[in-house]
């Protein structure tokens, strides 16, 4: 579900701030590192 949302955010161009949850999220274990690496992939286009 936190990941649908993230991306959901990422197609809107809610971005302001992202990158830093995402880590978070990945660094508390609420990610997977395939997932991490798709939506900060997605961020970098």
């Amino acid at each position: 579900m936190l990941y649908r949302t993230l991306k959901r955010l990422i197609d809107l161009g809610r971005t302001d701030g992202l990158a830093e949850k995402i880590d978070v999220f990945y660094a508390t274990g609420k990610l997977t590192e395939t997932e991490y690496n798709e939506l900060t992939g997605m961020l970098s286009v």
